[in-house]
């Protein structure tokens, strides 16, 4: 009876012991500094800048309406005010990078709320500096390119819009 259990026991001690060492090793290997991974990006995670984004949108645009000749001084006004807009929004960026990079203390609460507002108000801007270019360009455009367009600004791309 006691060479039983001693031989049922034995294997659930086995399993308890290979897996408090194999804990063990993979603690010692971890991060357990949840927060600070936001600093470790890799270079994958590096942020695209809003110029290269814009010119994506600007070629992804312009490959799919076919812009017409008639059509093309009012695309220029539009692409630079999209261009500028995107030099403003690296130029802030890089102010707030430089601003966390000279900065060692966090901001507080008030702080980053008066960051984001500054931000948004930067956002605003553009979009008021944007709006009657786009809609000189709209009001030019045939009714497929009017609807091309509406789905590329509805969606971000063709097709449905898919959330996360």
């Amino acid at each position: 009876m006691k060479q039983k259990t001693y031989q049922a026991a034995f294997p659930v001690i086995l399993v308890l012991v290979v897996v408090a060492f194999l804990s063990a090793i993979f603690l010692a290997n971890a991060n357990l500094s949840f927060a600070a991974q936001g600093k470790n990006k890799s270079p994958a995670m590096d942020r695209i800048s809003a110029v290269e984004h814009t010119e994506a949108q600007i070629k992804q645009l312009q490959g799919t309406l076919n812009i017409k000749d008639d059509q093309k001084e009012l695309w220029n006004n539009l692409t630079a005010v999209m261009r500028e807009n995107a030099k403003d929004m690296d130029a802030l960026a890089a102010e707030r990078a430089k601003d966390r990079a000279e900065n060692t203390i966090p901001l507080n609460a008030v702080e980053h709320m008066k960051l984001h507002s500054e931000i948004t108000q930067a956002h605003l801007s553009q979009m008021e500096k944007l709006i009657p270019p786009f809609e000189a360009f709209y009001e030019s455009l045939s009714d497929q390119q009017k609807n091309i367009t509406d789905i590329v600004f509805r969606t971000g791309k063709y097709g449905k819009h898919k959330r996360k």
